[in-house]
């Protein structure tokens, strides 16, 4: 991210739908033995994306996180949230992503369509809140709950893109002295310590995807992916 303008690949400039594509040089970063290229994809992705976050609102093991969302960038941090000793409730409106919560290890897991999201987590934190919470959905919904989840004097982070929120400000953020954090992105250093975060804590990266396809297959594959209700797709050469 740089202040004087920035490339997104894919977005203002050329994406990655081919077998080889023309980077500047100082943007790579040097992929950890053992990983996987489908793991430095996703590190490349939405799973730094989801590093970035945590690290931004400085997670520790003594931490309770609310995650609202469980999509690729959600489950990435409720990977790594429990990889930093965190406690995790994750909460989404499909089943199918919050079993994969569950078994990265949430300790917690909130049908956000069906459940009381926000009385789940004041009972669970003794009627406080979450000392931290992250939006990945881009909802206005969940934007709003992770406000409303965090306690006092704690923080909440938006990641997702997109949308609008309206928070009343007095008994939401400033009765609660409430932090709110903006993510968007992450520094190749920031990229070169996730990946090796990965690769020494061996956490399965991998495990987000749930579908692979080769190029050819890119409408299918974007069909389905607009669903959201699957995990991360990747394309294989």
């Amino acid at each position: 991210m740089c202040v004087e303008g920035s490339t997104v690949y894919g977005v203002t400039g050329h994406g990655g739908h081919a077998r080889y594509m023309k980077v500047p040089a100082s943007t790579l970063v040097p992929l950890p033995d053992g990983l996987s290229f489908e793991t430095g994809a996703a590190i490349s992705c939405g799973t730094g994306t989801a590093y970035g976050a945590l690290r931004r609102v400085g997670l520790s093991g003594r931490d309770t996180i609310a995650i609202f969302g469980q999509g690729p960038v959600g489950l990435s941090a409720t990977q790594f949230a429990v990889a930093m000793g965190a406690r995790v409730i994750a909460s989404d409106i499909s089943q199918a992503r919050l079993a994969l919560a569950k078994r990265f290890g949430a300790d917690l897991t909130i049908n956000a369509g069906g459940d009381d999201p926000l009385g789940a987590i004041k009972e669970l934190t003794h009627g406080r809140g979450a000392d931290l919470t992250l939006d990945t959905s881009g909802r206005p919904e969940g934007r709003l709950l992770a406000v409303r989840a965090a306690r006092a004097w704690g923080t909440a982070c938006f990641v997702g893109e997109g949308s609008n929120v309206t928070i009343d400000v007095s008994p939401d953020m400033l009765r609660k002295q409430l932090t709110i954090v903006a993510s968007w992105t992450f520094s190749t250093v920031g990229q070169a310590e996730c990946a090796q975060f990965v690769a020494d804590r061996q956490i399965r990266v991998d495990d987000l995807f749930s579908d692979r396809w080769r190029l050819d297959q890119a409408e299918e594959a974007y069909k389905l992916f607009d669903t959201q209700t699957t995990g991360k797709g990747v394309s294989l050469m």
